[in-house]
This record gives structure tokens, sequence and C-alpha cells, in this order.
């Protein structure tokens, strides 16, 4: 009797954040615009980028980062920052709810949300959620940060998330057969993340068997994940 097999651990490193491997759709052409057009449609230099887990806004944040030359950093990074220093230039501020209720962190942002406009720099944030839902405590953060214009990133549609794949694939050399894609687009979860997990797991499940990927190992293949799922 042949032993289980062990649910993949699919902790992928993130690809190429640049301009060119930016795939776009309907869902966040208007937030790729918006911050290629940055500074010009910035007239309050500070922008909120909304999108659920997965939808590219770190990718997103990436490509503003090297438009604008600015620093990018989690909020969770915030507290012991030299804030004059990183005020300096512009600034990108991912997950800013994750910082709710974190004082020193709060206060941190604060200071920086005041000290780049002050000096006539941009500020972009990111989260899941608009701004109105951020539970921060510092009611001075709070109300800046709803005073945030935002542009929102929707989950990706059918089109989009059979492009990502498609590229995903082609950056491994990997050619699924022709029924791959459209059963994928059907299971799995409608994010950049998933595709990129999916397409490069495919990949090490090929080569460990030295066969093509096809429907039937993409059908395995979710089984595992979801056996992964239920352990954890």
């Amino acid at each position: 009797m042949s032993a289980p097999q062990k649910p993949l651990d699919l902790r992928i490193p993130p690809g190429r954040m640049t301009r060119e491997d930016y795939i776009t759709g309907p869902g966040n052409e208007l937030a790729l615009a918006m911050l290629l057009s940055w500074p010009d449609s910035w007239a309050s230099r500070k922008l909120a980028l909304i999108g659920p887990r997965g939808a590219g806004k770190t990718h997103l944040a990436h490509i503003w980062a090297e438009t604008a030359g600015a620093r990018l950093l989690s909020a969770t990074e915030l507290a012991g920052q030299d804030i004059p220093a990183l005020a300096s230039g512009p600034v990108a501020i991912e997950d800013v709810p994750a910082i709710a209720g974190d004082r020193a962190a709060e206060e941190a942002l604060f200071h920086l949300h005041n000290l780049v406009l002050a000096e006539g720099h941009s500020l972009l944030v990111t989260a899941e959620s608009a701004p109105a839902l951020w539970p921060l405590v510092i009611p001075d953060l709070a109300s800046r940060m709803q005073a945030c214009p935002a542009v929102t990133i929707e989950a990706p549609d059918d089109t989009l998330l059979g492009a990502l794949l498609t590229k995903f694939f082609a950056e491994r050399q990997v050619m699924p057969n022709p029924d791959v894609i459209p059963f994928l687009l059907r299971r799995i979860e409608r994010s950049f993340t998933a595709a990129r997990q999916v397409a490069a797991a495919l990949d090490a499940q090929s080569l460990a068997e030295k066969r093509p990927v096809t429907r039937a190992m993409a059908s395995r293949l979710l089984e595992q994940l979801e056996a992964g799922k239920a352990t954890h």
C-alpha cells in the first residue's frame, strides 16, 4: 500500500512586478491608469488602492513605486522607522488596516502622512476594504485616511484569469493540454496569487512525473490543495 501524498506547500515567491509583467482587464485597468497618470491625476497627492486579497495590489504598488521613485513598505514596518527620512520622497504603504489598534504604528503613519504631503510628495496606501471601514484608533489618522481618494481593483474575470494562467505557464515554458486552463478557470480562486501558485505547482508536478500537464494532473493537484487547506 503506497504512502499517502503529502499536501503541497504552495508558498511560492512572487514573480517580477514590473509594468511589462502586469496583465490588464476590465477589473484593474482603471487602477493601473490612475497610478500611471501620477502625479497629474492625484489632485490631493494621495490615493488608496483597494482590492481583494490576491487582486494584484502589491504588483500595482511596485509599478507605482518604480514610476514615482517611491519607497514601498508594509504598514507593520512603520513603527521605529525614521519618518522624516521616509517622508523625503513619495511613499507607498501596504495593508494599512493591519496596524489598526497598534498605536505606535498608527502614530508613525499619521506623522508620515502629514510630512509627505507637507514636503510636496505623494502617498499611496493599500487595503482590502475602503478607508471608512479601517478600524484605526487614532481619530485624526482615520479622518485623513478616509479623505484619500480611492480606486478599486476587482477580482479578475475569466478572460483576465485565463490570460494570467497562460502567462504564468509560458514563463515556466509549460504547455498544458488545451482543456487544462478552461478546467482551472471553473475551479480555482479568482486571484493573481492563485493563478501563479497553481501554474507553479503544476510545473513542479509535471517535472516530478516527467509528464505534460493534463486535466487529470490538474484535478489531482486541486484535490491536494484542498487536503492541504483541511490540515491547516
